[in-house]
């Protein structure tokens, strides 16, 4: 009962159009079912999703929510136009993401990328993970799954920690409903959250500063999935997401 998690060391700062995996496969041997880790900051730096607010104009909505918790309504404005809904809007922006992401300004970051720019989370993160482990099996001859992080904070703890946002051919959730304990009582809602606890491992060594690891390779554990899988399997739906129920409540009141 064990597992590595490897740091893909040698990894150039990522510029618009770089091969992620050509990179990959030149710095470490894949086997099969490796997990590929990739920060979600080098994805949309390869995906070009880099902007500047000064060509961003705010709206009517942005100078609002930005005279309340005092941002830059540009900023404001990047984030409500990268959102399907805003959650809290002060003293922070919770943002769900186009593709239901629950984050902190819709992901949108200003660490780890050059001069005056900002950066996008991938638009679709599911799609992202897809094209880079296609080509990574295509390039290695391996099946392998993939899953693309960025990192979060959690409702009730201090601390950020690494989530997963896309997978390939990885589902994000194990299902242990059915199984038993070690008294034999069957378990009836039990679904752990591997994507994320793999995410998180992979963040010990990728770090949060000037660390420069953007990719840790997950070996030892099986979790590919030939069959399709999607992020949105871990997302709670509208009936069962009281949370998101009870800060559109507050939201309404504050209004």
């Amino acid at each position: 009962m064990r597992f590595e998690a490897i740091a893909v060391e040698n990894i150039p700062l990522i510029k618009k159009e770089d091969d992620i995996p050509a990179l990959i496969c030149k710095n470490i041997e894949l086997r099969d079912r490796d997990i590929v880790v990739i920060a979600s900051t080098i994805v949309a730096k390869a995906e070009g999703l880099s902007f500047r607010l000064e060509d961003l104009t705010p709206g009517a909505k942005a100078l609002e929510i930005a005279a309340r918790n005092r941002k830059d309504p540009r900023f404001v404005e990047a984030v409500l136009s990268r959102s399907s809904e805003l959650l809290v809007e002060a003293p922070f922006m919770l943002a769900v993401t186009k593709k239901g992401h629950t984050c902190i300004n819709a992901g949108i970051d200003d660490s780890n990328i050059e001069g005056e720019f900002l950066l996008n989370t991938p638009m679709d993160p599911d799609m992202s993970a897809a094209k880079i482990g296609e080509r990574l099996e295509a390039l290695s001859g391996k099946k392998l799954s993939v899953i693309v992080t960025d990192t979060n904070g959690r409702a009730f703890k201090i601390g950020q920690t690494g989530v997963a946002i896309g997978i390939y051919k990885i589902h994000p959730l194990k299902h242990w409903i059915g199984e038993k304990d070690l008294f034999g009582k069957i378990l009836e809602i039990t679904q752990e959250a591997v994507a994320d606890e793999l995410a998180g491992a992979a963040n010990l060594l990728m770090g949060e500063a000037a660390g420069g690891i953007p990719i840790v390779l997950i070996r030892g554990l099986d979790y590919y999935a030939d069959e399709g899988a999607e992020i949105k399997e871990m997302y709670r739906t509208e009936g069962e997401d009281v949370i998101k129920k009870g800060l559109r409540c507050l939201l309404k009141e504050k209004i």
